[in-house]
């Protein structure tokens, strides 16, 4: 498997998926088509959680994100946790600027709706 990079935009985050077990995630998403965007990403995740990595690391640092692209990421997210059924271990790093409440909350509405421990890292 080949690591996928997809460089920011405006409106778009930097992707940065590596068979070695790193999934990142950065800056802003709030796409006119999410499905174009993700379409590449989700096929990688598809492919990776087949044989993945001891330890999956995924590191979701977003400054904004609208509700088409959480829906996505939701989705995105919960792919990866199948790579337990492999007997794999993930961790998923949420960062939020410090004061950002929403961000903050986002995450914790993404944890509780995936039922998965989310750990939670405040930015100077």
């Amino acid at each position: 498997m080949k690591e996928l990079r997809i460089a920011p935009t405006k409106t778009s985050p930097e992707i940065i998926l590596n068979p070695d077990g790193i999934v990142k995630i950065r800056g802003r998403s709030i796409h006119e088509n999410v499905t174009d965007f993700f379409t590449p990403v989700e096929d990688w995740i598809s492919g990776y959680i087949l044989v993945p990595a001891e330890v999956t690391c995924v590191d979701l640092n977003l400054e904004y994100f609208n509700s088409a692209s959480a829906k996505v990421l939701i989705h995105l997210l919960q792919k990866i946790t199948y790579v337990s059924l492999k007997h794999k271990k993930f961790i998923i790093n949420w960062y939020y600027e410090d004061g950002d409440e929403d961000i903050y909350e986002r995450g914790e509405y993404f944890a509780s709706v995936l039922d998965v421990p989310f750990h939670f890292i405040k930015l100077n």
